[in-house]
């Protein structure tokens, strides 16, 4: 292939990929305007129309705002690539070390890193302190914006400029066969990080204290008990100095798996709900949908580790995409941006497998708590979290891991339990 074939190749593929995502958005805008006015029937018991109308206008802002920030990532990827950018600071981290060398790559891949960040520091502000905030659910504090981001920085720095220092050491060092030692690595840090996220790293963001004695906390353990299942504590995180969200997840594996539940979340629901939402939570470990993803994400990474060793050695790849220095921190950076373009069609199978998992375990969450109740708790939900109840069906079945609210809570009702 010819570095203006690829250059051609690219450039189709991210204009297709754009035109669609620009068509699905569309879509979802005029599908949510037109069913703003009225609540579905399954809902209209539960759910206001004020409350309906909020959901349908929150979800047009986020995805106008979703548009907007598409457009400046593809600005942003042509002016680094085929506009030279990359080139540019490729040529500037020279000043930190000789070109080819490993501190030169590590500087290389922390200046793209911090434009781009720079670039999307704007939407990110205007996310929580506009579009949140009209809505109410921002409670975070430009000081904790601050804190959260120098946090950030430091992590960056301590975790992510040595994890990058190494990888392209193995990339220089381990022949040709350096993609295999790099993907071993990466696999490996993936599942470190899962460990050691709940107890190192959570913990500098936000506050955890063990969920205290009463009626929930024994409704858990029962659950905890007919499903066999063992963990390292039971949490409840302050999630409100962030957001008004709520929300409840499990986090680790193995002896360092923790129920974590956001404070917003026990101030919305009853102990019978928050039982089944846990339930369902449960049902995505009695199926090994953490294991299987994890294998399908090993077996995938293993495929484009495979494909990067190859482009590594194509000039055509480099000089296609607007940079003549063919380093391993030039290689590892254009990878990771031009491959999205290629990957995008794959977003609606891995969509389409996450919902299969949604509902394995809303049937898991029916047969060991209730599935009325954890249609009462999913409603609340919808209504506080400002969740649209009439997505376009294309785009949801494109995009969204979780089912639709209408299908979803019809095969919960559909259980009779």
């Amino acid at each position: 292939m010819t570095s203006s074939s690829f250059t051609a190749l690219f450039l189709v593929a991210l204009g297709a990929g754009l035109a669609v995502r620009l068509w699905l958005a569309r879509r979802q805008i005029a599908h949510v305007a037109a069913h703003r006015g009225a609540v579905p029937p399954a809902f209209a018991a539960s759910i206001g129309l004020d409350a309906h109308r909020k959901a349908a206008d929150y979800t047009i802002a986020r995805v106008r705002l979703g548009i907007v920030d598409l457009l400046i990532s593809a600005a942003l990827l042509l002016a680094l690539t085929v506009g030279g950018g990359l080139q540019v600071l490729h040529d500037l981290a020279g000043h930190a070390g000789a070109p080819g060398g490993l501190v030169h790559g590590v500087a290389f891949v922390a200046l793209v890193a911090v434009v781009s960040w720079c670039v999307d520091l704007p939407l990110t502000l205007y996310r929580s302190f506009g579009l949140e905030a009209r809505f109410g659910f921002n409670r975070l504090t430009p000081g904790l914006f601050v804190a959260d981001a120098a946090k950030g920085a430091v992590l960056a720095a301590v975790i992510g400029l040595p994890l990058i220092a190494f990888v392209l050491w193995l990339m220089a060092a381990m022949g040709a066969q350096w993609w295999l030692y790099v993907w071993a690595f990466w696999l490996v840090f993936n599942v470190l990080i899962l460990l050691v996220y709940p107890t190192v790293i959570a913990p500098l963001f936000n506050k955890f204290k063990p969920l205290e004695d009463g009626e929930l906390k024994q409704r858990i353990e029962g659950l905890l008990t007919r499903c066999g299942f063992r963990l390292s504590g039971l949490f409840v995180m302050d999630g409100s100095k962030r957001s008004a969200h709520g929300n409840a997840y499990f986090t680790g594996f193995g002896a360092a798996k923790r129920i974590v539940f956001f404070d917003t979340l026990l101030d919305k629901l009853a102990p019978t709900e928050v039982e089944a939402v846990l339930a369902h939570e449960l049902g995505h470990y009695h199926h090994h949908h953490l294991w299987k993803r994890l294998a399908v994400i090993g077996a995938g990474s293993l495929a484009f580790f495979a494909l990067l060793g190859h482009l590594a050695g194509q000039a055509w790849f480099f000089d296609g995409l607007g940079i003549q220095a063919g380093s391993t921190a030039a290689t590892l950076v254009l990878f990771a941006l031009v491959l999205p373009v290629f990957t995008f069609p794959l977003t609606p199978l891995m969509s389409m497998w996450s919902r299969k998992h949604e509902f394995e375990a809303d049937a898991y969450a029916a047969r060991q708590a209730s599935g009325q109740e954890l249609v009462s708790a999913l409603v609340k939900l919808y209504r506080d979290n400002a969740s649209t109840l009439t997505p376009d069906p294309l785009y949801s079945s494109v995009y969204d891991s979780h089912p639709p609210a209408a299908i979803r809570i019809a095969r919960l009702q559909a259980i009779g339990r």
